[in-house]
């Protein structure tokens, strides 16, 4: 899954000191600029590249791709017109950061972290993964359930000064099928449209719902029908997976905020935990015929995994039900977005649950 970037909210905090508990150390900082202008002196023009003979072909044709997907975003979906994705950096690695985040043992509220700026955040990115296991070692000491996860891109919110700042393609994720590729440059460009500080649930559902909203739209117009039929299989597996999850979700939140006692729902946590590991190898088996790509998240399942899905999940259909409403006009839909999440926490959730007319 792709996030927000706490990587650029430190580049963008740079020099900036932060007071009181919860906030980042200046070495926190350190790291996140000097692996966010690495990346940044990696970056190549596309057209530069498309143009270069040393370009291969598969990695040409997937440049050109992304850009006819740049203009789409601009032309139908009206998010930023800007120099965001007309660069492209190889990583030579997996992700471009690594995600860290916990929860306590009986809860799956996520740990937060502030930060100058920005406000505060449900995980925490370095730029190597090394460091990021440190911190979760860290915090496994202080009795947290921990998760490290890579995320092959970020956003700056599109805040950073000059062309060559922007958020460029990467090598985590230009070779992907044409509607994840497309699925996630839309997600990554609406977190420039708005950003509701210390609500991460808000930032990332309307993020999702954009995508989902504009990766079908591309599909629909835009694709060939080989594409089509290959996101329809890999979507129909990513609906079971968050249907299935979520519901589960629900089970292990509504036994951690039960009135028994902390022994029992250990004791409860460590059957619902079998139960679910059983429950998705028949799932793997009876629907997706042994596809196996979830079995790590499952492996490693805990509350801080847990924790993550509803960020990017839980307010989805509240943002789909908002551009129904009006009228499915973009426009109208990221101003009445930008209208919620300058409100107060409270009436941003309480508007935008609002069934309406």
């Amino acid at each position: 899954m792709a996030g927000l970037g706490l990587i650029g909210v430190g580049v963008l905090a740079a020099g900036v000191l932060c007071l009181g508990t919860g906030c980042s150390s200046i070495g926190y900082y350190a790291q996140a600029i000097d692996g966010h202008l690495s990346m940044l002196r990696a970056a190549r023009a596309v057209p530069e590249l498309l143009g270069d003979a040393a370009t291969d072909a598969a990695l040409r044709e997937r440049l050109a791709l992304s850009q006819r997907m740049r203009d789409f975003a601009i032309a139908e979906l009206k998010l930023p017109d800007n120099a965001s994705y007309r660069r492209y950096a190889d990583l030579k690695r997996g992700a471009a950061v690594w995600n860290v985040v916990a929860a306590p043992e009986l809860s799956l509220q996520l740990k937060t972290w502030c930060y100058p700026i920005m406000g505060c955040a449900g995980y925490r990115g370095y730029f190597e993964r090394d460091a990021a296991e440190r911190h979760a070692a860290l915090l496994r000491e202080q009795r947290y359930e921990v998760s490290v996860y890579g995320v092959p891109a970020y956003s700056t919110l599109g805040r950073l000064p000059g062309d060559w700042m922007a958020d460029p393609l990467l090598s985590t994720f230009i070779r992907w099928p044409e509607g994840e590729l497309a699925r996630l440059i839309f997600h990554e460009l609406s977190h420039q449209v708005a950003y509701a500080a210390d609500d991460t649930e808000f930032n990332e559902s309307f993020a999702t719902a954009v995508e989902r909203i504009g990766s079908q739209r591309w599909l629909r117009t835009q694709a060939s029908e080989a594409a089509r039929a290959e996101y329809a299989a890999l979507d129909a597996r990513r609906q079971d997976f968050r249907a299935f999850t979520m519901g589960w979700r629900a089970r292990f939140d509504a036994l951690y905020r039960s009135g028994a006692s902390d022994d029992d729902k250990r004791a409860r946590k460590a059957e619902l935990t079998a139960r679910l590991r059983a429950e998705y190898e028949t799932l793997k088996r009876e629907r997706w015929g042994g596809f196996a790509g979830y079995d790590g998240w499952f492996a490693r399942a805990n509350n801080a995994s847990f924790g993550v899905l509803a960020a990017y999940n839980a307010l989805v259909p509240d943002f789909e039900r908002l551009f129904e409403r009006g009228g499915r006009d973009f426009d109208r839909f990221y101003a009445e977005v930008k209208r919620l999440a300058a409100l107060p926490k409270p009436e941003r959730r309480a508007a935008l649950s609002a069934k309406g007319d």
